[in-house]
């Protein structure tokens, strides 16, 4: 009972910090993700044994001139086929069956790309023409929450086959199922407040968040079983760490951002 309620508080702080920061302003948002961004390296740099602090510094650098300074699309459009590709290539080590090291090279470009790519592009989402999409941002947030609360609940009550057993032996195909089923409602509902997007783009964006991040859970439960640790961190009482909280975000956010691109360009 201890555990429920120490959750269910942390949880609730978590959301207000984040629906706080997106409605307070957008410069609260970039600020919020940025320090996110930092906490989510610093606990892949220990769960990976990364040395140094160059990740730090590289995330910064790379952080602050695509918030703030990059206005090139083509550019931008690198940064995110590159960060792709990497979370592609993830995949690889993620339904691998043999044991993958990697390089300190290779650790600093997954840090870089797959976890700060992740978290610019997951600040860049709300932007458009100078304007700042708050129910955008709030709508992926509330697909993620969803996706992942319902998946859980179908899991417990009708759950019965396994997703992928040797990484994630709890998650069940019925979960999936459910969690999309019921993202896929809220991005119904979702359509009546931002109308940037019609409905059927909604429903094609809650369908990319919900199997992308689905995968960023299971990639961010690999590294931990790899490593041998339960959480990423214990900043959140009864959730663990930051990356636990935004693993399946970080994954998911260059494929929104893609996928959004292309809606405004067909629209």
């Amino acid at each position: 009972m201890k555990e429920i309620l120490r959750r269910s508080i942390t949880g609730i702080i978590y959301v207000v910090l984040l629906l706080g920061a997106v409605f307070l302003s957008s410069d609260a948002f970039d600020f919020l993700f940025m320090a996110f961004g930092l906490a989510c390296l610093a606990e892949f740099k220990r769960i990976v044994r990364l040395k140094g602090y160059y990740i730090f510094v590289a995330y910064l650098a790379l952080w602050w001139a695509y918030i703030y300074l990059v206005q090139d699309s083509t550019l931008i459009t690198i940064l995110m086929l590159l960060t792709i590709t990497v979370d592609m290539a993830l995949l690889m080590f993620l339904f691998s069956k043999k044991d993958r090291k990697f390089t300190e090279l290779q650790k600093f470009i997954i840090a870089v790309l797959y976890i700060g790519g992740g978290c610019i592009f997951l600040t860049m989402i709300p932007y458009k023409e100078d304007d700042f999409a708050q129910f955008l941002i709030t709508g992926i947030f509330i697909l993620i929450w969803v996706n992942d609360t319902f998946a859980y609940l179908t899991g417990r009550t009708l759950g019965r086959t396994k997703l992928f057993p040797s990484v994630s032996p709890k998650k069940t195909i019925e979960g999936s199922i459910g969690g999309l089923i019921f993202a896929l409602a809220a991005a119904y509902i979702m359509s009546f407040y931002e109308t940037k997007l019609t409905v059927v783009q909604w429903m094609v964006l809650a369908t990319v968040i919900v199997f992308a991040g689905s995968l960023g859970d299971l990639l961010e439960s690999k590294f931990k079983r790899v490593a041998g640790v339960k959480d990423s961190g214990a900043i959140l009482p009864g959730h663990g760490g930051i990356w636990d909280r935004l693993d399946s975000l970080v994954f998911a956010a260059p494929f929104a951002y893609l996928v959004l691109n292309i809606f405004s360009y067909v629209s």
